[in-house]
């Protein structure tokens, strides 16, 4: 089968690869009828160190299931499934309090051990725990935002969640990436009342607006917090959303989060410190967030999704095949396009 294969930094190629396949009996394969590009993945295309083998890349999905194995129970041949990011068995302690990306049985796609989804199929490990199986038709009008349920709306949700955000509250996202504008859609959905948006690309403001941002701050750093300061009365934001991951940003999100306020960060770090602890620390800051338990999130959301309450499928900025994926990394990491979705 073919799949997108990164051998190193700047380095993807369309590979053909052993067909995926059932190894374990609580496998299925899954036909992938939608995929797409991550920010994330664009962080070892900027770095990764060469490998002869190379990983198969892509971790968010949606599609039909084409094979079980045989202690599979919930799921079904022929099922229209989303794929989240992480695989859980969804019966451990943690699966059980809505936060499979620490199963302990767990693990994530697009990595040595399990191939992503950036291919013609994809095998699931722990199939039941992991795919949600959708109540609705493959209607190609549903498949860019069904398929952000993988990854990037329930991101931005839990970046939301967890910096409390709440009707009434001012909320500040940092980023405007494809998670921090479905930030922008989870802090409206939650009632925030303000909504600030820290970006600089004209597009992505544009669709932040649309989406329900109600402040726009392009400056950066300081300047960055000096604004949004300005914009709050000097008191800053009750909920910030950090949705990048590098110590600008993050300093950013602790610079402008009001005394007793949250930061929910969703951004992958890119260092091994927090900036200013000490300030953050005698704010009484919340900081909080990690990798989103999308599969918690799916039911919520899934409902907004298909009445039209929300359109995070908007993220999605260019169709390729799996052909033109490497030229759709190029376009993605020199900011062409927004989230690039790929049809196999």
């Amino acid at each position: 089968m073919k799949a997108t294969v990164m051998y190193k930094a700047g380095d993807v190629r369309i590979d053909n690869v052993p067909d995926a396949r059932i190894i374990n009996p609580t496998d299925a394969l899954v036909r992938v009828t939608r995929a797409c590009i991550c920010g994330s993945d664009l962080w070892p295309y900027k770095a990764m160190e060469p490998s002869e083998t190379g990983v198969v890349m892509g971790h968010e999905a949606i599609g039909v299931v084409e094979d079980i194995g045989e202690d599979v129970r919930n799921i079904k041949r022929g099922d229209f499934v989303i794929m989240p990011f992480a695989w859980s068995d969804g019966t451990c302690e943690f699966c059980a309090k809505g936060l499979q990306t620490a199963c302990v049985h767990g693990g994530f796609f697009g990595n040595a051990e399990v191939a992503g989804a950036q291919a013609e199929a994809v095998r699931i490990p722990l199939a039941d725990g992991t795919l949600f199986s959708l109540p609705v038709a493959k209607d190609d009008a549903l498949m860019a935002p069904l398929l952000t349920l993988s990854d990037v709306m329930g991101t931005g949700h839990h970046a939301a969640v967890t910096a409390k955000v709440a009707r009434g509250k001012i909320a500040a996202v940092v980023g405007d990436g494809a998670v921090g504008l479905c930030g922008v859609i989870a802090a409206r959905r939650l009632g925030a009342e303000q909504i600030i948006m820290l970006g600089h690309h004209r597009d992505r403001i544009a669709l932040a607006e649309e989406f329900g941002a109600t402040d726009v701050v392009k400056e950066r750093g300081a300047e960055a917090v000096e604004r949004v300061l300005e914009i709050t009365g000097g008191l800053g934001a009750h909920s910030v959303l950090e949705c990048v991951g590098l110590e600008q940003s993050t300093a950013t999100a602790l610079g402008i989060v009001r005394a007793g306020g949250a930061v929910g960060r969703v951004g992958v770090p890119q260092d091994t410190t927090i900036p200013l602890a000490d300030e953050s620390f005698y704010k009484n800051v919340t900081i909080a967030g990690g990798p989103a338990p999308v599969r918690a999130y799916i039911e919520e959301l899934l409902p907004d999704i298909v009445e039209g309450r929300i359109h995070p499928g908007r993220v999605f900025d260019r169709t390729i095949n799996l052909d033109a994926v490497p030229d759709g990394y190029r376009a993605m990491n020199d900011r062409e396009s927004i989230k690039v979705l790929i049809e196999p």
